[in-house]
């Protein structure tokens, strides 16, 4: 349901700081930074997903806030929510080659030189299709300097049976040439009101990606003191900006939760197309102490140099990744996890 006319998350209990209000002062339709705005109602859960580059704004379990939200007249901060093509992080220097041609992608991280966090963070997608539990959005790659390609990258954001949320990512080749791609997504995970430094995360992977002090990848190494999250580590005692691979999969899925003190827990799973995740801790996020981003990605920054984890997209061709949020919460049932067959093809 689009959110122009509906009343706010705060009074829909969803925990959001400076949720949605339905109309400006003077009865026009009300208008948001991150643009059109989405709501999607199941049992207990509330998702909300944005027209600024597909994010999720929000998702919450019986009122409990499950990812880190913003306000009406702010736009993501720290890219949360935000979904990532035709490339996830970053590229050194915006420079990489095409047959042996130099590509200049725009530099968007300037302190660091780098292109971040592709093409699409600061665009606005169109609707495709919504139902009562689901929305799908699209939006065009146009060819550009530094990536002269024409894609489109379709997200579809749905609430399962079990009411956890199952994410779609799908890019689609409209060049006449094969295009390389890395896609990703950037989201924010809590635990209600708990502290996030409260918490454990654990991801089980066994490689770390090594990084210079610009965050491109240099090496790679076996997990170890406060990279190896195996076990589970308290949040409190770790500052991360870090990307991990050989993924233990169970499934077909890989699975990476923050834990409460109190058992409650919530997850987020990848399919076998994402073999990289992203945990970033930063103390830089508005209002939260410490907040953490785990991010699924097809593959590490620097790709389209590395050639680590980099796919090719044929004329015509299409690829998706799927992920989603899981929780088990005491105050309601143990959602398990949301396997992507669970929900249809977008």
């Amino acid at each position: 349901m689009d959110l122009t006319n509906s009343s706010s998350l705060h009074a829909a209990d969803s925990g959001a700081p400076g949720g949605p209000r339905a109309a400006a002062l003077d009865g026009s339709p009300r208008r948001y930074a991150s643009g059109r705005q989405y709501e999607l109602r199941r049992g207990d859960a509330l998702a909300v997903v944005t027209g600024l580059a597909a994010g999720l704004r929000l998702y919450s379990r019986g009122g409990t806030q499950l990812t880190e939200s913003y306000g009406d007249e702010e736009i993501p901060p720290g890219a949360t929510g935000i979904t990532l093509a035709p490339w996830a992080n970053r590229v050194e220097d915006g420079v990489w080659h095409l047959n042996g041609k130099k590509q200049q992608l725009d530099i968007t991280e300037v302190a660091n030189n780098n292109a971040s966090h592709g093409l699409l963070r600061n665009s606005t997608y169109d609707l495709v299709d919504e139902s009562e539990f689901s929305v799908t959005l699209e939006a065009a790659i146009f060819p550009q300097h530094g990536y002269p390609f024409l894609l489109r990258h379709r997200v579809r954001y749905e609430l399962a049976d079990d009411l956890g949320l199952v994410v779609r990512q799908t890019l689609i080749n409209d060049a006449p040439e094969p295009a390389p791609f890395v896609l990703g997504a950037h989201p924010y995970l809590r635990l209600g009101e708990v502290p996030s430094e409260d918490l454990t995360v654990t991801v089980r992977a066994r490689t770390r990606l090594v990084t210079d002090d610009r965050l491109i990848p240099r090496g790679t190494e076996p997990v170890g003191g406060d990279f190896d999250l195996r076990a589970g580590r308290p949040v409190a005692g770790l500052d991360l900006d870090s990307a991990f691979t050989d993924l233990e999969f169970d499934g077909g899925l890989a699975r990476h939760t923050l834990r409460a003190p109190d058992g409650r827990s919530v997850t987020l799973w990848q399919d076998a197309t994402c073999g990289y995740v992203h945990v970033f801790v930063t103390t830089n996020f508005p209002g939260r102490p410490k907040a953490v981003a785990i991010e699924p990605m097809t593959g590490p920054a620097n790709a389209f140099n590395s050639g680590d984890g980099l796919r090719w997209l044929d004329p015509g061709e299409r690829f998706t990744m799927t992920w989603g949020i899981s929780a088990s919460l005491d105050q309601c049932l143990d959602q398990g996890f949301s396997h992507p067959a669970a929900a249809g093809e977008s």
